[in-house]
């Protein structure tokens, strides 16, 4: 009987994972045994300090030699940029969800057992919110951190469902309109199982065809299996299937405005930065290790994908009447343009990080934003009650003005840069048809962006007009970090080039 060998582990590698697994861990002990009235003073500086050292522990791995472990987790150049990039974001994201000041309790029900308008719910509104979505955000994170080094597609669908499931229950955690926030948690939930099935079903047949799920194995497989591609076709759009879910593209966006106006805003936040960051990192790994070159050219169908992405996300933007759904719509657009970054494959990877980490400290800093749009019941979404803003407020809408034009991609901002950087690497890549079609569609795409801002400072305020709250220190930070970003990267951004140039390709040979 032969002895099971076991693979050598290297936990320097793992330390970013494991730190925030194991904080994520001590999370739930909290909750288990500290008082009610402390968890929040422990939960937080806990999460954040959790954040911190997983970040230390990326920066010690970047001068470290690439590293497979048991082809289950690859950390490579571009993997740790992108586990370091989902960790900054989500420290940013973390000044949203623990600010305690805009509203009494925060943004988090009590207990989400009760019913949505029942007596128990309406008792439980001046109660402080649940502390449990601390240790809910870094599995959220850690699952995040797992997706983007997946070194086979059963570590990938582990990690996917470990970053999903607290996705799933902290979108039903909103303080108010509960209903809202039920639903949308229910349709993420149900549309999120479908794509997993998807996923899963695609991880089959390509065991079927390659005889292994590891990328670098699929992509042996591919070059030199003589077996029919029936199997590696159907494997690959099943998979792509539950990628594409979590990546927000048409046609599999359906979930997004719905979810985005329903969950708690700093896990509407949350999502839009990190989980886009996350969802991108495994799609680019997919097809940049495994499918790189296969005997069925997938990238027709992506390329078909990506301009039906910016098309509807361009468009279906222009009729919101919400702000949240506004934004929504905007992630799906942007979701277009990162899929022209992965059907270039290799030569577009570094602009694709480049511009995860730039929309992401920009959504970041929109959606801090609308938090302090307050009238008595709450955020004030729907955009016809932020007209005449601009008078009565002039700090935030010249800021939100900013973060608008950037989305716009107006020169001077992110927005303008990594785009440019993004359709330059693609324009090299021979996808000319991608980069006409995705400036033609933000050139749609400022079209509600500029509505906003007229809506903003030319149109008379409303009898309801509601007022802009001024933000606690956390929310504050937020908001001057997505701004300070957001030009940063516009006037200077070659320090970000440079950075993710150095980070090189995926491993794949």
């Amino acid at each position: 009987m032969n002895d099971i060998q076991l693979p050598e582990i290297d936990y320097g590698a793992l330390a970013p994972m494991l730190i925030v697994f194991g904080l994520a861990c001590v999370g739930i002990l909290v909750e288990a045994f500290v008082p009610r009235a402390w968890r929040f003073y422990v939960q937080a500086p806990l999460t954040v300090g959790g954040l911190v050292a997983g970040l230390i522990a990326v920066i010690a791995n970047s001068g470290v030699e690439i590293t497979t472990i048991g082809g289950a987790v690859t950390v490579d150049g571009p993997g740790l940029f992108l586990q370091g990039a989902i960790i900054v974001l989500g420290i940013v994201s973390l000044g949203l969800i623990a600010e305690r000041r805009l509203e009494r309790g925060g943004p988090f029900v009590a207990e989400a057992a009760h019913a949505a308008n029942s007596d128990g719910d309406k008792a439980q509104e001046r109660e402080e919110g649940a502390t449990e979505v601390f240790p809910l955000t870094l599995f959220a994170l850690a699952g995040m951190m797992l997706f983007c080094v997946s070194g086979d597609l059963l570590t990938m669908f582990v990690a996917l469902e470990v970053f999903s499931l607290p996705l799933y229950l902290l979108c039903g955690l909103a303080r108010r309109r509960r209903l809202i926030s039920q639903e949308a948690a229910l349709k993420y939930f149900l549309l999120g199982a479908f794509a997993s099935a998807f996923f899963l079903y695609g991880v089959a047949l390509l065991y079927g065809y390659a005889g292994t799920v590891s990328l670098t194995g699929i992509r042996a497989a591919v070059l030199e299996s003589e077996q029919s591609p029936i199997l590696l076709a159907a494997g690959l759009a099943l998979l792509a299937i539950g990628l594409l879910f979590k990546a927000a593209a048409v046609p599999f966006h359906v979930w997004t405005p719905d979810v985005y106006q329903g969950a708690p805003t700093p896990v509407t936040a949350l999502m839009a930065a990190c989980t886009k960051a996350a969802a991108f990192g495994g799609l680019l790994r997919v097809f940049n290790v495994a499918f790189e070159t296969t005997a069925w050219d997938w990238q027709p169908v992506l390329a078909a994908v990506a301009i039906l992405t910016m098309i509807v996300g361009s468009v279906l933007a222009v009729a919101q009447t919400d702000i949240k759904r506004l934004l929504a719509y905007s992630s799906v657009a942007n979701a277009g343009y990162l899929m022209v970054g992965v059907v270039s494959l290799n030569d577009a990877v570094g602009s694709s990080m480049f511009y995860l980490v730039a929309y992401g400290f920009s959504v970041l800093g929109a959606f801090a934003m609308v938090t302090l749009v307050r009238d008595s019941e709450g955020e004030a979404t729907h955009l016809s009650r932020w007209a005449g803003l601009g008078k009565g407020s002039p700090v935030f809408s010249a800021a939100f003005t900013f973060l608008m034009l950037g989305f716009a991609g107006i020169p001077l901002t992110s927005g303008f840069t990594s785009k440019f950087a993004l359709f330059s690497s693609a324009w090299d890549a021979d996808q000319s048809a991608l980069v006409i079609v995705g400036v033609l569609s933000s050139v749609v795409l400022a079209f509600p962006y500029l509505k906003v801002v007229v809506l903003l400072w030319l149109n008379p305020p409303g009898e309801e007009t509601p007022t802009v709250s001024v933000p606690g220190p956390l929310t504050w930070s937020v908001i001057a970090l997505g701004v300070a970003v957001t030009l940063l990267l516009g006037v200077a951004p070659s320090f970000l080039l440079d950075l993710v140039a150095d980070a090189g390709p995926f491993l794949a040979k």
